[in-house]
């Protein structure tokens, strides 16, 4: 019996013109496409038996999703079948892009006002940390972001946290308020005991230099805790 189904297509070129990704960004936006399309884009071409779009939804299987790409080392992602380093460099490209367009200010600088707003500018980025950071947002009397700072990088525990360096660029850039955040790299945003420690000796410290301790966020994947919320560390 002869098979007339039709045979699979494994080329972006053997796609009606108006399913080829290229084409349905440039007349739907790139809001229209899916993931994979969009990394088709970036990736040009597949490989034998696996049109771009294919790969491109390979990639998202193999390493869960943008996050997982963003997340993974750049020689893990070369090494996949049909990337090679130039299309690992483009997607890691695209990727950075994202997140500095996430952090750029517009004309009026960002204003904080509630957890969900200080989460939203950083957890993309800090979602695929390896390691832990901790980071302060400087703010002023609006509560308008002027500058993210980093000052750790590893375990962030009340020893080893030193809370005058939290507040000095705090008071060099004459800010009224920050926001404490960092990362737990296991995805789990739960607080431990070290955060909220960390916390009451921040508050407690603010309230000296007259600078409010507005939150202290922790950053899983793709999740956070807004400590201030919970009432850890922020009690009188």
């Amino acid at each position: 019996m002869t098979d007339l189904s039709p045979p699979p297509i494994y080329r972006i070129a053997d796609l009606h013109e108006s399913d080829r990704p290229r084409e349905r960004l440039a007349t739907l936006g790139p809001q229209a496409l899916t993931n994979a399309e969009l990394l088709a884009i970036l990736l040009r071409v597949g490989v034998k038996g696996e049109s771009a779009v294919h790969l491109g939804q390979r990639l998202l299987n193999t390493f869960g999703g943008l996050l997982g790409l963003h997340r993974a080392p750049f020689s893990e992602l070369q090494n996949q079948r049909g990337v090679g380093a130039a299309k690992a460099a483009q997607i890691k490209a695209a990727i950075e892009l994202g997140r500095r367009l996430a952090l750029e200010s517009p004309e009026e600088r960002p204003a904080i006002a509630s957890p969900a707003d200080a989460a939203a500018l950083v957890l993309y980025e800090m979602s695929g940390l390896e390691q832990e950071h901790l980071r302060v947002m400087l703010l002023d009397r609006k509560n308008r972001l002027l500058e993210i700072v980093e000052l750790y990088k590893g375990s962030v525990n009340s020893s080893q946290v030193r809370i005058g360096e939290i507040f000095k660029e705090a008071i060099r850039k004459n800010a009224s308020a920050v926001i404490v955040i960092h990362n737990h790299p296991s995805g789990d945003p739960t607080p431990s005991p070290d955060d909220v420690a960390v916390t009451r000796a921040l508050v407690q410290a603010g309230r000296l230099l007259d600078v409010d301790v507005l939150d202290h966020l922790v950053i899983g994947q793709g999740r956070w805790v807004s400590l201030k919320e919970r009432g850890l560390g922020f009690t009188s």
